[in-house]
């Protein structure tokens, strides 16, 4: 029985030709994986409601959200989730670990030297495709 999908945002910032990723605490499901800073969406919260409110709370950062990049399902033995990553960049702050393990940002030639939470890696694989080719 697939169990109806968990609304789930995340953020792809760009800065110059890298882009920023999160390592999972050890603690936490997938834990040590990297990913794409997000969470869920909460009830009466529009996509880019949430995930500018998730990057204040993990990241103490404020968005200005952009074009959705792709979306996916992605079905883990606990949870199905629909997860859309969006284009985003930083309107102000610094990037804080408040919940991260490590940020990192890298460049679409460095993926491969990181672990990523089984539902990135068609994004990974996308992000390879496109390469260079930023809006």
């Amino acid at each position: 029985m697939m169990q109806p999908a968990t609304e789930v945002v995340a953020a792809l910032i760009w800065n110059q030709d890298k882009f920023m990723i999160c390592q999972r605490p050890a603690h936490k499901a997938r834990g040590m994986l990297w990913e794409f800073v997000g969470g869920k969406v909460e009830p009466g919260e529009t996509r880019e409601q949430a995930l500018i409110r998730e990057c204040q709370e993990e990241l103490s950062i404020t968005l200005d959200v952009g074009e959705v990049f792709m979306d996916v399902v992605h079905e883990y033995p606990d949870l199905t989730v629909h997860l859309t990553l969006f284009h985003a960049t930083i309107r102000e702050g610094v990037p804080q670990k408040l919940e991260h393990n490590d940020i990192r940002w890298i460049t679409v030639d460095e993926i491969d030297q990181f672990a990523f939470c089984p539902a990135d890696e068609e994004i990974l694989i996308r992000l390879k495709q496109s390469k260079g080719r930023k809006n």
